[in-house]
């Protein structure tokens, strides 16, 4: 699990998608295959961690980047606009946010 540190000077990407229940498990699959063949060992990549909710309607991901234009890159590459396609059709609609770390208790 990504630790969050109120001093990281990296990119926190959070991502949420919407499913249906019959969807959820296809999609967590589509989500862990693309993190441990691809986006893991894309430069500036640094930890994730997928979170699904009890009702199956929804996958929270948190992801740590090093620069903003590392997770830009792995987005833009061939391979994850393929893999985003796929995605895609397993879920209503998903929404890739960038944040930065404001507090931490």
């Amino acid at each position: 699990m990504p630790q969050i540190d109120d001093d990281f000077s990296g990119q926190t990407v959070i991502t949420t998608f919407e499913m249906t229940p019959g969807t959820c498990a296809d999609l967590l699959e589509a989500l862990t295959d693309a993190y441990a063949s691809f986006i893991s060992k894309q430069p500036g990549f640094l930890a994730a961690g997928l979170h699904v909710n009890d009702a199956q309607t929804r996958i929270a991901n948190y992801s740590k980047w090093r620069r903003r234009e590392d997770f830009q890159a792995m987005l833009r590459s061939p391979e994850m606009r393929e893999r985003n396609r796929h995605i895609s059709s397993l879920c209503s609609r998903f929404e890739p946010v960038m944040y930065e770390v404001a507090a931490v208790f």
